[in-house]
């Protein structure tokens, strides 16, 4: 059975516990052996420039060793994921990539709901690099830290932030931006009557779909 290892790159255990349940529907569907970790050795979020660099050697490291026939990095910064994919002869996949590609096709522009200005700062460089800016309506911060974010429920501030992606920016796409968010979706969907994409499910669904094709580099 092909494996997918979905790399939480921060140590949060509890949003690996976040993603694995936001997963559910995406394991239901496949015969494809899907494993979440998080890695010990990094900080308990991933919130600045300071911690991606500090994350992507504990990235590297995973994947070198990995005998998985994919991987998909949920931290939707896509830490060195240029890098990474020089280190190993298999498909890497990034949330926030993979949301991006997901919203490009359900519309003509979205929105990213951020934990914080750096963050924002953050996707608008790495957009620009995927030359997607132009899509972009708008990315709103709910100003939590990821601590914050899995000691308490931020529906509230999330709901708000995703309205005034849609009401004010014109988006008629949410992203999730963050891999911690994934719960929401549901509720928000149903709640804003446009798509809103978990961006974990987003990179854990390409993977999938290009394993069974058999699209991407393979095994040398």
């Amino acid at each position: 059975m092909p494996e997918i290892l979905i790399i939480n790159p921060n140590s949060s255990k509890t949003v690996t516990q976040s993603m694995e349940a936001c997963l559910e529907p995406v394991r239901f569907n496949s015969s494809h052996d899907i494993q979440c970790i998080e890695l010990a050795k990094s900080p308990v979020g991933i919130e600045t420039d300071d911690h991606v660099a500090q994350v992507i050697p504990n990235i590297i490291e995973v994947v070198s060793t990995s005998q998985a026939d994919a991987f998909v990095l949920a931290c939707f910064s896509d830490p060195g994921i240029a890098e990474v994919r020089k280190h190993v002869d298999r498909p890497v996949y990034g949330i926030a990539e993979s949301a991006y590609l997901a919203a490009h096709a359900l519309g003509n522009s979205f929105g990213i709901i951020s934990l914080g200005q750096s963050s924002i700062d953050r996707h608008l460089r790495y957009l620009k690099a995927l030359k997607l800016d132009q899509r972009l309506a708008g990315d709103r911060s709910i100003d939590r830290a990821v601590s914050q974010l899995v000691a308490a429920n931020v529906v509230d501030i999330v709901s708000q932030t995703a309205r005034l992606l849609r009401d004010e920016d014109g988006a008629d796409v949410v992203i999730l931006g963050c891999a911690g968010l994934g719960s929401y979706r549901d509720a928000l969907q149903q709640n804003l009557g446009i798509p809103v994409i978990d961006p974990v499910q987003a990179g854990a669904a390409l993977a999938l779909t290009h394993l069974d094709l058999a699209y991407g580099r393979t095994r040398r």
